[in-house]
């Protein structure tokens, strides 16, 4: 099959009332474990990179390893730029064959974002690749994403309108309550719903995006922590409120944090019950496990994109 455009997938998606999964990825490990699980889930995907990824493994080397994920289940695949903080790296990644890419100017006053959104926008439709922007400011860490609570900010829908027709972008990430990162505030986690109804109504059959949905399940935080780590209790958003939202114009969830935490408990828990152990397939393997169980439990149970292809 072939590295496709959202496009297609997002129409479908929007008329199913179901979500595609957008999975960041960082190795081979990863990779591996994601698409094996929307194979056998037949569901359509999103692997994306992020800015840290690709520092740490360099996009030449993600790229072929997505294309060896293609040649070897058969499936199509997105391949996406996570949070491209300015216009020459969504180039870039466009020049390098990513098929979609992702332009955050949401740090911007306005104007600007959309004159830097617009930019990115002519360039890439120009060679047939996509564009997702993001109006709004989530709260949290992720990667080089850093925003505190006090400046994070809920998009205005009629912002959202103006900002899509002048832009021509073809997805919007939208701030309703999500944060990047684990939720690590005081009351329970809420989504905007009216919010998100509104802008779904103001902008009929456009894709939305929500961004920091991970659902930080608490047992692959306490099995990281007996384990040996330290990682302070935190609170997701509910799968609940994700199907819920899915139904509602949001085409694509982005998922991070839970992969690193399944991956990282089952290394974790591996290494302790088997010290003498320094081949490193065999806990990577353990990760690679868990990963694939971590997608196939989203795909079922939060984006309800099981047997859609």
């Amino acid at each position: 099959m072939a590295l496709i455009t959202s496009k297609k997938m997002f129409q479908k998606a929007y008329e199913g009332k179901y979500a595609i999964g957008a999975f960041n990825v960082n190795n081979m490990e990863i990779i591996q474990g994601i698409v094996e699980a929307a194979k056998e889930e037949r569901s359509p995907l999103i692997l994306q990179v992020s800015a840290g990824a690709r520092k740490y493994a360099r996009p030449t080397y993600l790229k072929k390893l997505v294309e060896a994920a293609i040649d070897d289940t058969g499936l199509d695949v997105v391949l996406h730029l996570d949070h491209g903080e300015n216009f020459e790296i969504c180039k870039q990644c466009i020049d390098d064959g990513f098929t979609s890419v992702m332009i955050d100017g949401s740090k911007h006053p306005f104007e600007e974002n959309i004159e830097l959104t617009k930019k990115v926008v002519d360039y890439a439709h120009k060679r047939g690749v996509v564009v997702e922007a993001e109006l709004g400011k989530l709260a949290g860490i992720e990667d080089d994403v850093n925003v505190s609570a006090k400046d994070a900010t809920f998009t205005d829908p009629d912002q959202a309108v103006e900002f899509v027709e002048r832009t021509g972008v073809d997805s919007l990430a939208i701030a309703i309550g999500t944060s990047h990162g684990a939720y690590k505030f005081k009351g329970e986690p809420r989504l905007d719903f009216e919010r998100l109804e509104k802008i779904s109504h103001m902008l009929p059959e456009f894709p939305l995006v929500l961004h920091g949905a991970s659902t930080v399940i608490p047992e692959f935080v306490d099995a990281c922590n007996k384990f040996g780590g330290n990682i302070p209790g935190a609170k997701g958003v509910p799968e609940d409120m994700l199907r819920r939202a899915s139904k509602l114009g949001v085409c694509k969830i982005n998922i991070d944090t839970d992969l690193r935490l399944a991956m990282t408990a089952a290394i974790r828990k591996y290494l302790v019950e088997s010290p003498d152990v320094f081949d490193p397939r065999k806990y990577l393997g353990k990760g690679r496990d868990a990963i694939k169980d971590m997608v196939k439990h989203k795909i079922k149970n939060v984006l309800d994109s099981s047997n859609t292809l």
